[in-house]
């Protein structure tokens, strides 16, 4: 009896931390259709995209979105935003997604990537996470095991 309550203890807290690990949702807006895009972002009229129900593109046979991506651009003095999922790339600048990556070109152009992976939404001001949900699981599994053993 108490190898089976370990093992769906075990389980549950699998199935808690397996969405997250696998798939990310990523706000996905561009600032020439909306507005609310820019910074400061106001999501009350973006949708929030599951990457992991992105049909991908031809040319990147089999690489799957990991990550969620925000491109600000200046072009002759107009800002543009662009948030979504990101299919290549690293996060942030080393691992430190709170740094972004910023290239200068010719024309008058500036663009600043940040890339993130670290919560649903990352690519935004957004202040849901999963985290709390995983360590609520992850306390209750141990405490659990404490009371089966």
């Amino acid at each position: 009896m108490a190898y089976l309550n370990k093992y769906l203890i075990c389980v549950f807290v699998v199935l808690q931390v397996v969405p997250y690990v696998f798939s990310i949702k990523c706000w996905d807006c561009r600032s020439s259709n909306d507005p609310k895009c820019a910074d400061p972002f106001d999501n009350s009229t973006v949708p929030i995209t599951d990457c992991n129900q992105e049909k991908g593109f031809s040319h990147l046979p089999g690489v799957r979105p990991t990550m969620c991506r925000k491109i600000r651009q200046k072009v002759n003095g107009v800002w543009r935003y662009f948030r979504g999922c990101a299919y290549l790339g690293e996060v942030g600048i080393q691992g430190d997604e709170r740094f972004c990556l910023m290239r200068t070109g010719t024309y008058n152009i500036f663009i600043e990537y940040c890339t993130c992976n670290s919560k649903d939404g990352c690519n935004s001001s957004s202040l849901f996470s999963p985290m709390p949900m995983l360590l609520t699981s992850l306390l209750l599994a141990s405490y659990l095991f404490k009371k089966i053993l």
